[in-house]
């Protein structure tokens, strides 16, 4: 197999028919600025020494370098071996509320932007497991299936928001049945850790949860919000705030965190619940219960051991930069006493 380290420099290729349209205008030019002067076959007498040919073989040589270099910049690799690697993990499952309700602001910058940031950081903790993503409001849809891409699963979080749901409301029971049923049927450990105010509306979250136990899936939850309660911002097509919700009596709407439904929830799916505030998440404690769980061996196939081979294009490009050093525009001398196409009288 064979990579590029820095495939970005390659693009420097297509500046090649540029070089070749300027040489070419500049031999135009040259040849034009000699007939300024009278006869192109009489001028040629008098600079015997001259040699067309010589120029473009020196601009070939160069051309031939400068691909050899751009190639060695760009630092082409060949993967020496194919091996088996092993994984040890678990397969987790995250249900991510994104409901409006997620975007009260009694958790700095809103509930929502502080669970991405905590989500962001457990994938930086994990080492071998295997992670996927479900969102949820009023209904529940898989946003990266099960995948040991971290860096993936960064990006389709980042890009994660309350638009992506079209349907309000927070059903829960069907976060954890859709996570059930993304989960591939083998013989890895499994969890779910849901991320929400609890804000139950729809399905029965506890009883899903009981059936996941009965699976071998465990249950987390960690909840997003005080129990106090804050009104829930309104923002314009430019994300700016214009107010706070209300309902049809004009009455602001108030968003609670549900801590007993998400003690139940935890409760029934064998797992534990934690209450993230300002200064934490509490996903440390539900990371240390998560590593208690056996880990399974998870095959995957991968080359490694990539080798660098742009020393090889490097000394090819110098070569072809000295032979075009070494090769003068003017014929030398046994050159020019070589002539083919000579009439003698």
């Amino acid at each position: 197999m064979v990579r590029f380290e820095n495939i970005e420099f390659l693009y420097a290729l297509f500046l090649i028919p540029v070089f070749i349209i300027i040489f070419w205008l500049m031999m135009n030019w040259k040849k034009n600025a000699l007939k300024r002067y009278g006869d192109v076959s009489v001028i040629s007498q008098l600079i015997p020494d001259a040699s067309k040919g010589r120029l473009i073989i020196k601009f070939i040589l160069i051309i031939i370098a400068y691909i050899f270099l751009i190639i060695g910049i760009a630092n082409p690799q060949t993967g020496s071996k194919l091996e088996k690697i092993q994984r040890k993990g678990i397969d987790l499952m995250i249900a991510l509320d994104v409901s409006n309700s997620m975007l009260a602001q009694d958790i700095k910058p809103d509930r929502l932007s502080r669970a991405k940031q905590t989500i962001s950081k457990l994938i930086d903790k994990l080492q071998g497991d295997r992670i996927g993503i479900i969102v949820f409001a009023g209904k529940a849809y898989i946003q990266l299936p099960i995948t040991t891409d971290y860096a993936a699963a960064k990006l389709f979080l980042s890009s994660t928001n309350t638009d992506i749901v079209p349907s309000q409301g927070t059903a829960i029971g069907d976060a954890i049945r859709l996570a059930m049923e993304a989960f591939n049927n083998d013989k890895h450990n499994k969890a779910i850790i849901i991320i929400t105010d609890g804000e139950n509306h729809e399905g029965d979250a506890v009883k899903e949860a009981k059936a996941a136990v009965e699976q071998g899936i465990r249950i987390f939850t960690v909840g997003m919000g005080l129990s106090e309660g804050v009104p829930i911002p309104l923002y314009n097509s430019r994300k700016q705030q214009i107010g706070y919700k209300k309902d049809k009596q004009d009455q602001t709407i108030i968003t609670k965190l549900n801590e007993v439904m998400l003690q139940q929830i935890a409760s029934a799916g064998d797992g534990i619940y934690i209450r993230a505030n300002n200064t934490q998440a509490g996903l440390k404690k539900v990371l240390d219960k998560i590593n208690e769980m056996e880990k399974t061996e998870i095959e995957t196939r991968m080359f490694s051991d990539y080798e660098d081979q742009f020393q090889y294009f490097i000394a090819i490009s110098i070569l072809f930069f000295i032979l075009e050093f070494v090769l003068f525009e003017r014929k030398s001398k046994w050159a020019r006493r070589i002539s083919i196409f000579e009439t003698k009288n």
